[in-house]
């Protein structure tokens, strides 16, 4: 048997609240619209509960996951951006994934992060991720951030935007007063 990576061992962390993110940020998906849904666990509960709210959906992608959760199901349409496939996040972020990802505008880009920092913004961990999620921000009408209480506070490596770029912040618990400060000028949603 082989030994469970990285991905699957996040996938069990943070269960409950990941799931009540994931069923707020899917009031925010119609049936029909086009979104970009990246790699992070989180993004992943997302797309099992659109898989069961909403159809007819177009869905992009650099998930492996993502897109068997999605693709083939309800009249969805599925764009898989394709690469070298990074074992670790289950996904593909190289310059091949990036350069397919920044030819699409999806009406809503639904994302995650590894930190939030008061002084350094929103960050990840992982050099080609973040740079998918660059290109995210980039190109989406709009951009959801799902984010449960374990990323405030933390650093990450490499700065991917300002909170700023954020439209729709979805957690599990109200934000502390320097994150109801750097998320003024976002719609902040505590899933209940």
């Amino acid at each position: 048997a082989s030994a469970e990576g990285p991905f699957d061992r996040r996938m069990q962390e943070h269960v409950a609240e990941k799931t009540r993110i994931a069923e707020a940020a899917a009031g925010f998906v119609g049936d029909g619209d086009t979104i970009f849904i990246d790699a992070g666990t989180t993004a992943c509960f997302v797309a099992r509960a659109l898989a069961v709210a909403r159809r007819d959906l177009t869905v992009i992608t650099n998930s492996l996951t993502v897109a068997q959760t999605l693709g083939g199901r309800n009249g969805n349409t599925l764009f898989l951006a394709g690469g070298e496939l990074d074992y670790d996040y289950k996904a593909f972020s190289d310059h091949a994934a990036q350069t397919y990802l920044a030819q699409f505008t999806p009406h809503l880009a639904i994302l995650t992060v590894s930190a939030i920092h008061p002084d350094h913004g929103l960050m990840d961990r992982h050099a080609r991720e973040a740079a998918m999620s660059r290109i995210a921000y980039g190109c989406a009408d709009r951009v959801l951030l799902a984010a449960d209480h374990t990323k405030f506070g933390r650093l990450g490596l490499i700065r991917t935007a300002a909170p700023d770029d954020v439209d729709i912040l979805v957690t599990d618990q109200p934000l502390d007063e320097p994150y109801g400060r750097m998320f003024a000028n976002t719609t902040v949603v505590v899933a209940p």
